[in-house]
């Protein structure tokens, strides 16, 4: 499944917040050298896991859900299931060590 990259608040919550199932959403920015490191990792995770939508939200661009869910360091990684917060994940790592911290 592609990568969506959310654009605005509204998306947020349509996409990710509304959505029945697991939903992975990356927060990065376009400056922030381990969000870019984790690019390509996020990529295998979307094929490795079909079943899990994965979304980026660039915290400069759409800032709002970033506050409401307290990322004050990126990369940042929250997996949602139905709507709801399960995990955490923050910082640039493999594969295998996301998959594990968040529960997949």
């Amino acid at each position: 499944m592609a990568i969506l990259h959310i654009e605005d608040t509204k998306e947020f919550e349509a996409e990710i917040l509304d959505e029945k199932g697991k939903v992975l959403v990356d927060f990065w920015a376009s400056w922030c050298g381990p969000c870019m490191m984790m690019a390509p990792v996020l990529e295998q995770l979307a094929e490795k896991y079909p079943d899990v939508k994965v979304a980026k939200v660039n915290v400069d661009e759409v800032q709002q859900p970033a506050v409401q869910f307290g990322i004050d360091s990126i990369p940042a990684f929250l997996l949602f299931e139905d709507g709801k917060v399960m995990k955490k994940a923050v910082g640039a790592m493999p594969l295998e060590a996301l998959a594990q911290r968040l529960g997949l």
